[in-house]
């Protein structure tokens, strides 16, 4: 390859080869080991053993058919697709549910290919963050604790107090580290939500993964399904935060191609489907043989759109719900070509 061909391809070539499950209209090839230097000035903290290379990543080898150590990540994305934590419930003398959570900022060296490792900051030790899920109405109470190098907040989207917004200079603003808060408010509105850090450079705390999913569950429960969520992402492994070399859902780029992602034949699948992608502006996501009904931001109870591809700018997020017909295996993928060789792409199986 010459020094003209962009690096996020080069090293999204190495990966999309070591995997064999390219889409594929173009020759793909091993660009051999990868070496970046991480970011400099007040954020650059944590940085793995690069052997001498300075901070960021060095020295992945890509090998066709390997995959990463989940065990050693301390998260499993296939785990990650359906785990649900609605935290500890007890109840008011009013009534009302109050629901608690504990969630811990830490930094993490994150194998995101196989041998290449990302030094991410993290909520709870995994990409994404933990899902955090309750109904409209309860009293929630997450209790942060800030185990990072960096500072930190948790912004919680949905309808708050001010002081409870998780931005620096208002309320509680920046926890330090080694320092704790809990932010207290209502559940609402109904909806598939995110939080993520707000603290600068922003974009840098996203893309490190300091983000989550949430969800607000309306008070009469939707229809019984196969719940899944998906939060779509990327990897800005050189640290010049001017374009991504990987992408991924849940964390890890390719995974469901490794590890389909089991569903049975005729049963309704839901979708909790987020993008947080930084540095790109847009995500996209594409489903192989069949449509879906979809309900932008979860809000109301009726789809606005029956479809088999739905685009989202950062920060935007819906629900897609489908039952699949015929047994099988079927590709989802963004409708980026780009996105989709850089590793956001999977299976879905079907069966009886």
């Amino acid at each position: 390859m010459t020094s003209s061909i962009p690096r996020r391809f080069m090293l999204g070539s190495a990966v999309a080869a070591s995997t064999g499950l390219a889409l594929g209209t173009m020759p793909l090839r091993d660009s051999g080991p990868a070496k970046a230097e991480g970011p400099s000035g007040p954020h650059t903290g944590h940085q793995p053993n690069t052997g001498g290379h300075g901070g960021g990543i060095s020295g992945p080898t890509f090998r066709k058919g390997a995959v990463v150590d989940h065990v050693a990540n301390g998260f499993n994305p296939t785990a990650v697709l359906r785990d649900f934590d609605y935290g500890k419930t007890s109840t008011r003398p009013d009534g009302r549910t109050l629901r608690e959570w504990d969630v811990f900022a830490s930094d993490e060296d994150i194998e995101i290919a196989p041998g290449l490792k990302f030094p991410a900051w993290t909520l709870n030790s995994r990409i994404p963050g933990p899902t955090l899920r309750c109904r409209e109405g309860d009293l929630l109470r997450v209790n942060f604790t800030n185990g990072s190098a960096h500072p930190h907040t948790l912004h919680f989207h949905g309808i708050h107090p001010a002081e409870m917004d998780g931005i620096p200079g208002i309320g509680r603003g920046v926890i330090q580290p080694g320092e704790s808060f809990t932010y207290e408010f209502d559940a609402t509105p109904f909806g598939l939500h995110l939080f993520h850090c707000h603290v600068g450079p922003l974009a840098e705390h996203i893309a490190r993964g300091m983000y989550g999913t949430f969800i607000v569950d309306p008070p009469q429960p939707r229809p019984q399904a196969d719940e899944m969520v998906m939060v779509m992402h990327g990897y800005n492994t050189t640290f010049d935060g001017e374009g991504n070399q990987l992408y991924a859902v849940n964390g890890i780029p390719f995974h469901y191609m490794h590890e389909p992602i089991k569903v049975k034949r005729n049963e309704l699948v839901r979708i909790y489907l987020v993008n947080v992608l930084e540095y790109d502006p847009i995500n996209s996501f594409h489903i192989h043989g069949n449509f879906f009904d979809y309900f932008p931001t979860g809000t109301r109870l009726q789809p606005t759109e029956y479809t088999d591809t739905i685009v989202q700018g950062q920060g935007q997020r819906g629900i897609c719900e489908l039952r699949f017909p015929y047994p099988g295996q079927y590709m989802f993928h963004a409708h980026k070509t780009e996105f989709a060789e850089l590793g956001w792409m999977g299976m879905f199986e079907v069966t009886e």
